[in-house]
């Protein structure tokens, strides 16, 4: 029962330093320990340690049970164990042959009720309900504490605030409605290289227009400005006769790059500009 006992408390440690390893120290998706192998050689020299102090310790005892006389050894057998000692003192039951002393009179067919203590865990517990309580009785409803609609207005509020937060830097989940134009030297040359891959068979690697309108005047069929170019690229041009949708093709962030490039070429000069199609876009704040 020992040699279990201390097994166990080995397991028991090394996954405690196990999980502290992988709780205190940032290794992304990969354990720490596959991440970082100086932590595995950690964790191996600590468990190799501890197995050989639970072997010496675990050899001392024997060798103090084997020079016990045979009173000491009978006194250590007599002892109780601690986990025994523990479970008598959370449920205050009385031994078998002892239960005589708290039988009831009363007798139902020779059914006989004994009148066992409440268990100190479940008495405390109830105490603890108790206090908890009054507790909650002064804060909610003489201080006034706040409601569950107000804490879940609350909470709904500091979930949309985070939110906002995560879509400045979360650049894909932009939409046709947050986009925003992009004049960064890096997006515009990253929207120049999904344009020449995807765009220039119809539209010219000027922006000049063949198949597709020409991109460099202010006139626009399906309205100019970041957010309209968005959504023309994203949902695709006029039914049956138009572009087509890239939102299968292209993340939000590629569109958003392309769009902004689309949109800093207007007023160049391609070599063979096509009449321009649609109406005029006068520029407005995005």
């Amino acid at each position: 029962m020992r040699s279990f006992s201390s097994y166990l408390r080995i397991i028991v440690i090394v996954a405690l330093v196990f999980g502290a390893a992988e709780y205190f120290i940032d290794s992304g998706d990969k354990p720490a320990f596959i991440e970082y192998p100086a932590v595995l050689l950690f964790l191996l020299t600590f468990t190799i340690i501890l197995v050989a102090v639970e072997a010496v310790l675990s050899a001392l005892r024997r060798l103090t049970e084997v020079m016990m006389t045979e009173e000491q050894r009978q006194a250590e057998e007599a002892k109780v164990p601690w986990h025994k000692v523990w479970l008598k003192k959370l449920t205050k039951t009385k031994p078998l042959e002892q239960e005589g002393e708290i039988l009831l009179d009363h007798n139902y067919d020779g059914i006989r009720e004994l009148d066992n203590s409440l268990p100190p865990w479940w008495l405390y517990g109830f105490y603890l309900t108790i206090i908890f309580a009054a507790l909650y009785l002064v804060r909610f409803e003489i201080m006034d504490g706040p409601d569950q609609e107000e804490e879940y207005r609350t909470e709904v509020a500091q979930a949309e605030e985070a939110i906002a937060r995560y879509r400045e830097t979360a650049k894909d989940l932009v939409d046709a409605n947050t986009v925003t134009l992009l004049t960064e030297a890096d997006d515009l040359e990253a929207g120049k290289a999904i344009f020449q891959t995807n765009c220039v068979a119809c539209h010219m690697a000027d922006g000049g227009g063949g198949i597709g309108p020409n991109l460099t005047d202010p006139y626009w069929i399906l309205g100019g400005g970041i957010k309209n170019v968005f959504h023309t690229i994203s949902e695709g041009g006029r039914s049956g006769k138009g572009m087509i949708a890239w939102k299968q093709s292209l993340r939000p962030l590629e569109i958003q790059q392309v769009a902004s490039y689309v949109l800093s070429m207007e007023g160049t000069t391609p070599a063979n500009p096509k009449e321009p199609q649609g109406d005029l876009w006068e520029a407005k704040e995005e």
